[in-house]
């Protein structure tokens, strides 16, 4: 690290604080992250193991539910690691260019993610208001370039992010950063130089993913509760959309979280700075946890044969 002729700092580290305000509850606050990324890692390698062992499952919807559990996984990896380390050997240090790699990862698979959703609706809304042409819409040649496609965007929208601090912002006026994770704008936020780009170019990049996304989303959602209105029974209704429920529910867990940590940290100004820590770090672990369990309890087939496996482990023992 250099110190410029303005004490602005040319840092080649930075200092993750970990959650500000609650230092003495590190250890402590460890034991509830720990176990939620434990149970986030396990429900989404199974979702994985579940899906490929059952061939019954190789279908649209259940591949889409594989990218979700593996984007799950990178998000879940990309920061809790990181704060147990903080939590249980204070290992605050992180080298600018691992900074810069784990801001690509969270901000490029969460805009992933999202992009994923957006295919699931869309995959939703061709098998009920056109169930004749599914199969032949959704191939597995479709559904690998769907998912292509959010990779790619993600890694479009989210690339110049790191590299325009990388290239633009050299000089700050700390090293040290309030959060757990090296998101964005705490980052930005540090920097000497003018980050009118960098908070133009971040801002818009939100407004296009969570609020393009959602409102495309909501639109299919509409097209397809207009159509199961025409369906001629009210059992008819329950069930076509009760094979909606596992992925609105997704959206919600996936959404909402995100929504209320962006608004807590645009707008909440009188909020305490744990409380917005705390947000951040549960719109990235919520949606790994939850995944897993709201598509292992409200989809059948997916149920089924979990049971069936274990049960298959019991009687071996």
């Amino acid at each position: 690290m250099f110190v410029s002729n303005n004490a602005c700092l040319v840092p080649t580290t930075f200092w993750l604080m970990g959650i500000p305000g609650l230092e003495s509850l590190h250890i402590w606050l460890s034991i509830p992250f720990s176990s939620m990324y434990l149970v986030a890692v396990v429900g989404n390698v199974t979702i994985l193991a579940v899906v490929k062992v059952e061939r019954s499952l190789h279908q649209p919807m259940y591949f889409f539910l594989c990218m979700l559990a593996i984007i799950d996984l990178v998000l879940s990896t990309s920061t809790m690691p990181k704060l147990l380390a903080i939590f249980w050997f204070g290992a605050h240090n992180i080298d600018l260019d691992a900074c810069l790699a784990q801001m690509f990862f969270i901000h490029c698979f969460a805009t992933v993610e999202s992009g994923i959703f957006l295919a699931m609706a869309f995959d939703h809304y061709v098998a009920i208001c056109d169930p004749l042409r599914h199969t032949l819409v959704l191939t597995r040649t479709v559904v690998g370039h769907l998912g292509l496609a959010a990779l790619l965007r993600g890694v479009l929208y989210i690339g110049p992010l790191p590299l325009m601090i990388r290239l633009r912002l050299s000089l700050y006026r700390t090293q040290i950063i309030a959060h757990s994770y090296c998101e964005h704008m705490a980052v930005v936020t540090l920097a000497c130089g003018d980050t009118t780009v960098n908070n133009l170019y971040g801002m818009g990049i939100g407004f296009l993913v969570l609020i393009l996304d959602s409102l495309a989303i909501t639109a299919s959602y509409v097209m397809i509760f207009r159509a199961v209105m025409g369906l001629a029974t009210p059992e008819a209704r329950l069930k076509t959309l009760g094979t909606c429920s596992s992925h609105i529910c997704a959206i919600l867990v996936f959404y909402i979280p995100i929504a209320v940590s962006s608004l807590t940290h645009r707008f909440g100004h009188h909020v305490p700075p744990h409380i917005h820590i705390l947000l951040a770090n549960f719109y990235l672990l919520i949606p790994p946890l939850l995944n897993p369990v709201v598509y292992a309890v409200r989809t059948k087939q997916i149920r089924e044969r979990l049971l069936h496996i274990l049960k298959t482990m019991a009687q071996t023992k």
